[in-house]
């Protein structure tokens, strides 16, 4: 599990004051990085090592707005690892009010090797997220 703070910032909020549900996306993004980063693997590494990640599918829950200013922390944690793909479930909520969530995702996550095609997840990834092998 990892933990990322972002600040809603002016340009992310639609016409009604709140954070558009597209920019969630972003963060939610952003925030897969960080937990990357965090486990020893930023993109530099990963790309050095001629593997790639990408989204496969996206469910996103929106349960209440997020204004101005609005802090969130958004928790990342693997929920399903497979051969190649894992499945993140993501939750941004008020770090006042933990329990109280702005939206979830689960997020599919497919490693790419370098010809392109889908690749077992290393070793050293499983365990730096605490995931066992398969």
């Amino acid at each position: 599990m990892h933990t990322t703070e972002v600040t809603v910032r002016s340009y992310e909020l639609d016409g009604f004051g709140h954070l558009n549900h597209a920019t969630f996306l972003n963060h939610f993004e952003y925030a897969r990085f960080e937990t990357l980063r965090a486990a020893g693997f930023p993109p530099e590494v990963l790309l050095a090592s001629g593997v790639g990640i990408h989204v496969v599918r996206v469910e996103v829950d929106y349960l209440r707005e997020a204004r101005l200013d609005q802090t969130m922390r958004i928790v990342t944690m693997p929920a399903e690892v497979r051969n190649s793909s894992m499945t993140l479930e993501q939750t941004a909520s008020d770090p006042e009010d933990p329990a109280s969530a702005f939206a979830r995702a689960r997020v599919v996550i497919v490693w790419i090797g370098t010809n392109g095609r889908p690749t077992r997840i290393p070793d050293d990834v499983r365990a730096a997220m605490g995931v066992a092998p398969p």
